[in-house]
């Protein structure tokens, strides 16, 4: 089913699939790319419950073995819509009987999308139902268009900064790092970036990125608490991933130990944990 909420200067379409951005639209433009699968299938999966790819896609505790595919289940998974007006829906995914047989812990996951002027926020809480601490891993995906040339566009931190990525391996971390190169705050854009998979950044002190198409802003990324950031295209793919992260990939050396996985958070029982991200056109 597909949801659209608008106002008076933007919309938006979300299929409760996966809870999923489809569309963003201003002025009939649409801002978020629209799937082709010669390059990938998707336009802005949650990833849920863990970030990225585990090691021989599997996790342990306490000496238990459980499978989860990369990126988690979430974005597979059909959400319920509890509250909707005109510039606004609520989808959640309730833990089940499934999802419990490689996740144990009872959850509710809710993604709050709302309207505001010409800003989108995705506002994401993740509630511990379990009675054990909770384990969890969470981040968003969306695929901005990118027209005409790929080196055409510039992403603008709003702190200027030292860019680190850390490499993945075969979709997995290997310890190795490149310093990206910027000037004041801005990296220009170009294919070759991404030859060993997404830039993934550890330790930014911004919370904000823009991107830039010929240096005039198309739009902005506010990613407050979020510390992880990873920025991701295929070759020639006219699409650009721009991924706040609360959560990252395995470590290839990790011992498969979920509690002991880096970036992982912990909810104790009933609690709540809260995130939002702002698309601003």
């Amino acid at each position: 089913m597909l949801i659209t909420i608008t106002n008076t200067k933007i919309s938006a379409s979300i299929n409760a699939l996966g809870a999923e951005l489809i569309r963003l639209e201003k002025d009939s433009k649409n801002y978020i790319w629209t799937v082709d699968e010669t390059y990938w299938n998707k336009t802005s999966p949650i990833l849920f419950p863990i970030v990225g790819r585990l090691k021989n896609d599997t996790y342990s505790i306490e000496n238990k073995t459980y499978e989860l595919p990369r990126h988690g289940f979430a974005r597979n998974l059909e959400f319920q819509i509890v509250n909707q007006t005109e510039s606004s829906v609520v989808f959640v995914l309730e833990s089940n009987s499934e999802t419990l047989k490689n996740y144990p812990f009872e959850f509710e996951l809710r993604l709050e999308y709302e309207l505001d002027e010409n800003e989108l926020k995705m506002k994401y809480f993740v509630e511990n139902k379990s009675e054990a601490t909770m384990p969890f891993s969470i981040g968003a995906h969306p695929a901005f268009a990118i027209e005409n040339s790929f080196s055409d566009y510039s992403l603008k931190f709003n702190q200027t900064e030292e860019f680190i990525s850390y490499e993945l391996d075969n979709e997995q971390f290997n310890a190795a790092s490149k310093k990206i190169q910027s000037e004041k705050g801005i990296i220009n854009l170009n294919y070759t970036l991404f030859e060993k998979d997404a830039l993934v950044f550890k330790h930014l002190q911004s919370n904000e990125l823009t991107i830039l198409k010929k240096k005039e802003p198309v739009l902005s990324v506010q990613f407050e608490g979020f510390p992880y950031l990873g920025i991701w295209t295929k070759p020639n793919a006219p699409f650009l991933c721009i991924e706040p992260w609360c959560g990252l990939a395995d470590n290839r050396n990790h011992n498969g130990n979920i509690f002991e996985k880096e970036g992982i958070n912990f909810l104790q029982a009933k609690e709540t944990f809260s995130k939002t991200i702002k698309i601003k056109i």
